[in-house]
């Protein structure tokens, strides 16, 4: 890498946490930050693949630790918090990768179901903003990420409590961005398209639907992981410095079709 990029991507000496990055898409950008020189944190809830995407991303030389997580859950979320902040100082970089993905028909959507939704897609991110924000704000630098989805701006395949939970989350990164960008605290959106994932199994393994969605696209592709990986990194690092309050599509075209 020259100096010119390292001095525009270089991630060296900052700290990440990631949501979600024990798996798909929270995975994939947990690799990438990583790789340009973070030190990652994931937290997600199933320890045994949070064990092994932190040994993944020690092979390939990035220093990695986790903490496991029930999101929905507020005294878990600021636990982990804590502990996220204990593996390697405070950090510099938050992304909310982690989601739950209950979308029956609307009608059938229940209370439960709605209150899981929120508190672990749009709750989660609020809580871990506030504890990590205005530290960064403090320091005079930091970088939120919240991950959205297609269904933040349209509804389609029963958007339901996902498709709220998200445009909320939308919502609340502009509001982020209002607080804290002026002390050096980009907050930005990258908004996915479709991407096989443990989140989305019921769709990926149908392979009619899958064949559909990637027939939306102007790539005429599905996404994957490490897709993510360039604009992880550009939003992460000082290349992004005058971006903030921004909806990064992701999603090889779909959302333009």
């Amino acid at each position: 890498m020259t100096p010119y990029l390292e001095q525009l991507f270089s991630l060296a000496g900052r700290v990440a946490v990631v949501t979600g990055g024990s798996s798909g898409i929270g995975r994939g950008i947990a690799l990438a930050l990583g790789q340009a020189g973070a030190a990652v944190v994931l937290v997600a809830r199933d320890e045994n693949r949070l064990r092994a995407a932190a040994a993944d991303l020690r092979t390939t030389g990035c220093r990695a630790a986790w903490t496991s997580a029930d999101l929905g859950d507020r005294s878990d979320v600021d636990r982990a918090a804590q502990q996220a902040a204990a593996a390697f100082g405070p950090p510099d970089i938050l992304v909310n990768c982690a989601a739950v993905n209950i979308r029956p028909p609307l009608e059938e959507l229940t209370i439960e179901d709605w209150d899981t939704t929120i508190a672990v897609n749009l709750t989660a991110p609020f809580l871990l903003g506030q504890h990590f924000g205005p530290v960064m704000a403090v320091r005079g630098w930091g970088r939120i990420i919240n991950i959205t989805s297609q269904q933040a701006e349209r509804a389609f395949g029963n958007s339901g409590g996902y498709g709220a939970s998200k445009g909320g989350l939308a919502s609340l990164t502009r509001s982020q961005s209002e607080a804290w960008a002026a002390r050096g605290v980009c907050c930005n959106v990258i908004s996915p398209g479709f991407v096989a994932t443990p989140l989305t199994a019921s769709v990926a393994s149908d392979p009619v639907r899958s064949a559909a969605l990637a027939a939306r696209t102007m790539r005429g592709r599905n996404g994957d992981p490490a897709d993510f990986a360039g604009a992880a990194i550009f939003l992460a690092s000082p290349a992004s410095d005058y971006v903030t309050g921004q909806v990064i599509r992701v999603d090889g075209g779909f959302s333009a079709t």
